[in-house]
C-alpha cells in the first residue's frame, strides 16, 4: 500500500460522505485498513479479533484476506448493522471474552475514543493476543480537527459547550456525548502507554489517513495532537 497523497485526498473524500453514503465510506476505509495491516503481516488463516467492529465492515475485509475474524461489541444492534447478524460476540472492550493468547492480530478502528477507560481496553487488547502477535490500533485524538466527531470543531470550546450547541443547531443530542461515549485521548498518551506496557513492544506509530512523509509530525509534542487527524499504534506482543 503506498502512504501517498492521492491515497490521502481519496480517503478524505470518502469520509466526507460518511453521513450520506455510510456503507460506501467504510468499505473504503476497511479496504485501506486491510492493506495496511498486510504490509505487516500475512491475513492468511490468521485468527483476527475485530474490537467494536460493530457491522463488520473491517472483519468482512480481513477475511476475504484469508483471515478468520470475530468481533466483539457492546452493541447488539451494532452487530447486526448491515442487516444480518455476523460473527460477532457481545462483550465490552473493557473486559473482553476471550482467553489470555488466543489471537493473532488483535484490531480496533475509531473505539478507544468511546470508551471511558481507553488505556484498560488497550491491555486487554494485549492480553488477548499471542506471544508476537500483533496489535493493530487506531483512534481519533481529541484535539485534532475531527476530535469532536460530529460536534467538531466546536469541541476545541469545550465539549459540553459543543454538545449543546449541536442540540441547539440541528433540534437533538449528538450520537457522541462528550463524558457519556466519547472521551478526550492525546497522541502523548497513547505513545506513553504502548512505551510503558510491559508486554508489548511498540513497533510504529503514524498517522492514518495522512501521507508518509507525515510520519515524523508524530514526534513533534502539542503539534501532533493538532495535525495527526487519527493516530495508529502497531505493537508486538512479547513473552
Amino acid at each position: 500500500m503506498r502512504a501517498d497523497l492521492a491515497r490521502s485526498i481519496r480517503l478524505f473524500r470518502a469520509f466526507r460522505t460518511e453521513q450520506a453514503k455510510p456503507d460506501a465510506y467504510y468499505t473504503t476505509l476497511a479496504a485501506d485498513t486491510a492493506a495496511q495491516l498486510l504490509d505487516r503481516v500475512s491475513l492468511a488463516g490468521a485468527t483476527v479479533l475485530d474490537v467494536g467492529g460493530g457491522p463488520g465492515y473491517f472483519a468482512d475485509a480481513f477475511r476475504r484476506a484469508g483471515a478468520r475474524c470475530v468481533c466483539v461489541d457492546v452493541d447488539a444492534g451494532e452487530l447486526t448493522g448491515q442487516g444480518a447478524p455476523g460473527t460477532g460476540v457481545l462483550g465490552s472492550a473493557l473486559e473482553l471474552p476471550l482467553a489470555d493468547g488466543s489471537v493473532d492480530v488483535c484490531f480496533s478502528s475509531n473505539v478507544l475514543e468511546h470508551v471511558p477507560d481507553p488505556w484498560r481496553m488497550a491491555d486487554e487488547m494485549a492480553r488477548v493476543t499471542r506471544e508476537g502477535g500483533l496489535i493493530f490500533l487506531a483512534y481519533t485524538n481529541w484535539l485534532s480537527p475531527w476530535g469532536g466527531h460530529e460536534t467538531s470543531p466546536w469541541h476545541y470550546l469545550g465539549g459540553e459547550r459543543a454538545a449543546r450547541r449541536y442540540a441547539r443547531v440541528h433540534g437533538r443530542q449528538p450520537k457522541n456525548r462528550y463524558g457519556r461515549s466519547l472521551f478526550p485521548v492525546s497522541v502523548a498518551h497513547g505513545l506513553r502507554w504502548a512505551r510503558s506496557a510491559r508486554d508489548v513492544e511498540l513497533v510504529d506509530a503514524f498517522p492514518r489517513y495522512l501521507p508518509w512523509w507525515c510520519r515524523p509530525l508524530v514526534k513533534v509534542p502539542v503539534v501532533r495532537e493538532f495535525v495527526t487527524w487519527n493516530l495508529v499504534l502497531v505493537l508486538r506482543k512479547l513473552g
